[in-house]
């Protein structure tokens, strides 16, 4: 398969409504370790873009993982930890606030998810991709535009992810509590932009993205 090709989607029958179709399906088709790819942090105006590679193990069909989006903050630490007590591989891949304002938000979006999917210890054998884009790199794969509605392992990526940025921007807030991370992490709520009219970008912010105002 070349480089970052996606699987036709003509070529895949209806999932329907079950979360573990897709992984169900690769493996009867012999792909053994069927990794779910996601990304969160893309519309913030701080910090990087964070993505998470999940392979749930076999016999997981039964867990409830769902869009990050859609569980309390709570709900998703604790869906986090069960994927250690099951054994589940999780691999975290960034793409820095420099890189986004050089390569752009979309490159960089996959290019951590590339990082993400290089960092599992052993390579999956395909990979369920979140969005529309491949990810470039030579590994059978497959996209699905709302991916976490659609996977079960795309789903718990998103929880991974969305785990970790949150973690990693409440630190920050430590650093810079002029812009209040932790509780917006960097998204452009109305305060946050106040925050950066007042005081000007800190280091983590995006210079490129709109609504970053720089003070030189």
């Amino acid at each position: 398969m070349a480089l970052g090709k996606a699987i036709p989607p003509k070529l895949w029958p209806d999932p329907g409504h079950d979360p573990y179709f897709f992984e169900k399906d690769l493996r009867r088709q012999g792909y053994e370790l069927v990794a779910g790819l996601d990304e969160v942090g893309r519309g913030p105006l701080a910090g990087p873009v964070v993505a998470a590679c999940v392979i749930l193990p076999h016999g997981s069909a039964d867990l409830d993982y769902i869009d990050s989006k859609k569980l309390s903050a709570q709900a998703r630490v604790e869906l986090r930890q069960r994927l250690d007590r099951i054994g589940a591989v999780v691999a975290i891949g960034q793409s820095s606030e420099d890189e986004i304002d050089r390569i752009n938000i979309l490159q960089a979006s996959l290019l951590a998810m590339k990082r993400a999917a290089a960092a599992v210890p052993t390579p999956p054998d395909f990979l369920l991709v979140d969005g529309k884009f491949p990810v470039p790199m030579a590994l059978p794969q497959r996209t699905l535009i709302k991916g976490e509605s659609k996977s079960a392992s795309i789903a718990a990526a998103s929880i991974v992810a969305k785990v970790y940025r949150d973690t990693l921007m409440e630190r920050y807030h430590e650093l810079y509590p002029h812009y209040n991370f932790a509780e917006n992490k960097g998204y452009p709520t109305a305060e946050h932009r106040r925050a950066i009219a007042e005081h000007g970008p800190c280091p983590i912010h995006r210079r490129s993205f709109k609504g970053v105002i720089s003070r030189e």
